[in-house]
């Protein structure tokens, strides 16, 4: 009796990073949604029904891809970013740079960007562990602390987009020295970037906004 073969790609954990708040407030806006449209939906009359129908079917995809669905996921090997309309995929090898200004953005070798919707920036929250640490300076004039506890207490007072970026970048570095060259190298012969469209997405909202414009139109 042979055994079988194993599988010559192991298996990597992904880290997730999406936002909390993000999800919350799409969970509201979809009960919200299912209250008003299945209401005018079941009692409305005639016209009102098909709005409804048509209202629902627009506004649920779209607050669902805006808000649940964007999600990053990262492992040693490689990121998978989920935005609202499409899932880019690609090797650390292919990031050149990662930053968080006004929204965090990713930067391919070839010079492409694409946006990470599930790492929304708050200029609040920067503001905050600004003030955070120029009190922490204030407390410890002469940085008595040790250099790893000073590190780990930096990154927590960071602002929560900081924060994830900066552990995306560690993730970049490792894959880029020693810790990662067998991954890499493993990954030379593939698809460097693949971008799929979210069609699951798109279809039911175009279908439902053609709808509500037949409706309208028909008066």
């Amino acid at each position: 009796m042979t055994s079988p073969t194993p599988s010559a790609e192991p298996v990597y954990a992904d880290r997730t990073f999406r936002s909390p708040a993000g999800i919350v407030g799409g969970v509201l806006l979809l009960l919200l949604i299912f209250w008003i449209g299945g209401d005018a939906a079941i009692r409305g009359d005639g016209r009102v029904r098909w709005l409804a129908v048509a209202g629902m079917l627009t506004s649920v995809p779209l607050v669902v891809a805006f808000t649940l669905r964007p999600v990053v996921l990262a492992n040693d090997r490689r990121i998978r970013i989920r935005n609202p309309f499409r899932t880019i995929t690609m090797p650390w090898t292919e990031v050149a740079d990662l930053r968080a200004g006004y929204s965090s953005e990713l930067f391919t070798e070839g010079g492409a960007k694409y946006q990470l919707w599930a790492v929304p920036v708050s200029l609040r929250q920067r503001k905050k562990a600004a003030r955070q640490q120029s009190r922490r300076s204030l407390d410890d004039p002469y940085d008595r602390t040790s250099v790893q506890a000073d590190v780990r207490d930096t990154k927590a007072r960071m602002a929560s987009a900081d924060q994830t970026m900066a552990d995306l970048r560690e993730l970049v570095e490792r894959a880029k020295t020693g810790a990662g060259a067998s991954s890499a190298a493993a990954d030379a012969t593939k698809p460097s970037v693949s971008v799929r469209w979210a069609y699951e997405v798109i279809a039911p909202a175009v279908v439902g906004a053609v709808l509500l414009v037949v409706l309208f139109a028909a008066g």
